[in-house]
């Protein structure tokens, strides 16, 4: 059994080990909000936070404490777009949305999978009713739990397939981001807005003239998040914003950094005996070689590495854990438009979308189709879109926060949409693709 283990671990992806952890935490909280502790449940994710200095509470907003709910949603959850800003700035730059001819077809196949949910959803909601603040619900394709899926299948999978996937999903997270800025603020107030972008300006700035240290941007990032929770801007689009401060070019290139440490380590001294005790001599020039390894990664790639265990395996369940508790029985009921709606923009409205848009895209001979996948691929990896889960849940939360019965239906329609797109998904790319 160890052997077994030890071989799973080298074979499987990390991105399947975070997407089965979030699959079964959402599986616990729906369990434990339909048990007996679901008192024990309510009232954690009920609890007030306090961090004072004096008077003043950091987790605070419009007068009132932040509960743990709140905390996550709008704190943690400002860590993950963080993170998703990180990776949309990398890929705009030098991957695989960093010029026209690379981008264009997933950009047109990501639109076609935010349109047609939001068309099915509309048919399917009662119009003139809160049900309508659900549209932008099945829009999102999640990135980590696709992958997961993807990567099941090992070595099958072509690479232009989870390039066109990953694209796919980025553009996917970017209209996210655009729907959750325009459509789900609160009254705004301007003047912690322009506190908010003079600190953006001044961090640009100091991105400019070589400040590569992590701490400056993070600190500040507090500062610039405390200013949008007070904005009536959503506080999480402080995180993307940040992302695209942060430096993503290095203080030294590799060339320099590969000099610089030859020229030091020609300078080491080494003793004739076996002291486990270093020099100053020693110590200065280990030093200087620590600093150059420091600025040979930028601040933008070294943060991303950082927060991506923190994300996938700390923040992302505790999201699950505290937005998947769906329940079953007494006054709340999973069974509504709501729940249908989205279940079926998840599952239809993403496949037809993606697969409709790439069809149409490649006809008409606006973009080749790219080399190694086919037709069954773009059928597999279009259901695939429908793996919505953390995005449509926490755009399920801004959408109904005031509607409990409608948002305990929309989680319903989450998990349903997301778990049959995955599986169908998988079932369809392990019947095309070549063995």
């Amino acid at each position: 059994m160890p052997s077994l283990i030890r071989t799973l671990g080298k074979n499987i992806s990390p991105n399947v080990w975070a997407s089965v952890l979030l699959f079964a935490v959402a599986i616990l909280a729906a369990a434990v909000a339909n048990s007996s502790l679901s008192g024990i449940y309510n009232d954690f994710l009920s609890q007030e936070l306090h961090v004072r200095i004096g008077n003043f509470n950091l987790l605070s907003h419009g007068g009132h404490n932040l509960t743990m709910l709140e905390f996550i949603n709008d704190c943690l959850m400002a860590l993950f777009f963080l993170s998703v800003g990180l990776e949309i700035k990398r890929e705009l730059l030098v991957g695989e949305l960093s010029s026209v001819r690379k981008a264009s077809l997933p950009f047109i196949a990501a639109c076609g999978g935010m349109i047609m949910p939001v068309v099915i959803y509309a048919l399917l909601a009662a119009s003139g009713t809160p049900e309508t603040r659900g549209m932008a619900i099945p829009m999102a394709t999640d990135i980590a739990f696709s992958l997961g899926v993807l990567s099941l299948l090992g070595k099958r999978v072509p690479v232009s397939l989870k390039i066109f996937l990953t694209a796919l999903a980025v553009v996917d997270d970017i209209g996210g981001i655009l729907v959750i800025a325009l459509f789900y603020s609160s009254e705004v107030a301007y003047g912690y807005l322009l506190a908010a972008a003079v600190l953006y300006l001044l961090l640009y700035y100091m991105g400019r003239r070589g400040v590569n240290q992590k701490i400056y941007y993070l600190t500040m990032g507090i500062v610039i998040w405390y200013l949008f929770l007070q904005s009536g801007i959503h506080s999480t689009l402080s995180g993307v914003l940040l992302a695209f401060v942060i430096p993503a070019r290095p203080r030294l290139n590799a060339g320099k950094y590969i000099r610089r440490i030859r020229s030091a380590m020609n300078t080491f001294p080494i003793l004739q005996t076996d002291n486990i005790v270093l020099t100053n001599r020693q110590i200065a020039i280990l030093k200087k070689v620590e600093d150059a390894s420091d600025y040979v990664v930028s601040p933008l790639q070294s943060l991303e590495n950082n927060l991506h265990g923190v994300v996938n395996y700390l923040i992302l369940p505790l999201f699950a854990f505290a937005n998947a508790g769906v329940v079953l029985g007494g006054d709340s009921s999973i069974a509504g438009n709501v729940s249908v709606a989205v279940a079926l923009g998840l599952l239809l409205g993403k496949f037809l979308g993606i697969f409709s848009f790439t069809w149409l895209a490649v006809k008409s001979r606006l973009t080749p189709m790219p080399e190694g996948m086919n037709w069954g691929s773009v059928c597999g990896v279009s259901l695939l879109g429908g793996i919505g889960f953390t995005v449509s849940l926490f755009i399920g939360n801004l959408s109904f926060s005031d509607y409990p019965e409608l948002l305990n239906q929309a989680k319903a329609g989450v998990l349903c949409g997301t778990v049959m797109a995955g599986i169908l998904g998988y079932v369809v790319l392990k019947r095309t693709l070549r063995k």
